[in-house]
């Protein structure tokens, strides 16, 4: 990208985000950064705030939905075993739950025929649980988190259910992004293979 495209950015990144949050607002910052950092546009895709620790579903340049989420509890970052949430554009690759229960448990994307307790509290269990739904992530930059080390497919990058959903709205996962059960069934719903996923840290 060129110089002058960063400086756009940043100046879109200023007036957005330094001012109170407005749905209307976040839809043309992101719209602006597609168009310009990768030179396309989509009727609808997924905007992952890890700063405000939430996800916008925008449809025809409008906020439809915007949910809490828990990225990651080490930060950002797109290294293999790093246990980081990966910046930049991915697409939904697969879509793994259709018609499970909620709170259904999966053991290798594949449901183990139980239902998971969830905690509504601050607890923080020690299986990292994936629940209700999975939207399995697939980078589309090459060397950043597409390729090599840094693959987000390859690292099973999802975004998928939790039964920690007290610690939703702050940094809990172990990579992932983390939905509340009810929220990410009703995502799941919505989106479809394809669906552009843009992660960020604004």
């Amino acid at each position: 990208m060129k110089p002058i495209h960063y400086i756009i950015i940043l100046i879109l990144a200023f007036f957005v985000f330094s001012s109170p949050l407005n749905a209307g607002g976040i839809a043309s910052f992101i719209d602006d950064y597609i168009n310009i950092k990768y030179q396309q546009s989509f009727d609808s895709y997924i905007f992952v705030s890890i700063k405000r620790q939430k996800l916008f579903y925008i449809k025809n340049g409008n906020v439809e939905k915007v949910f809490l989420i828990s990225t990651a509890k080490k930060g950002i970052g797109q290294e293999i075993h790093s246990q980081q949430t990966p910046e930049g554009l991915h697409v939904i690759k697969h879509m793994i739950g259709q018609n499970l229960p909620k709170n259904a448990i999966f053991k290798e994307r594949v449901f183990n025929g139980e239902i998971a307790e969830i905690y509504t509290d601050k607890t923080d269990i020690n299986e990292d649980f994936v629940t209700s739904r999975i939207m399995w992530l697939e980078g589309q930059e090459e060397g950043i988190n597409k390729g090599g080390n840094v693959d987000s497919y390859k690292r099973y990058i999802y975004i998928h259910g939790t039964p920690e959903e007290g610690l939703i709205g702050k940094p809990a996962s172990h990579g992932c992004v983390r939905m509340k059960n009810k929220e990410v069934i009703e995502l799941f719903d919505l989106v479809q293979v394809n669906t552009p996923v843009l992660i960020l840290n604004y």
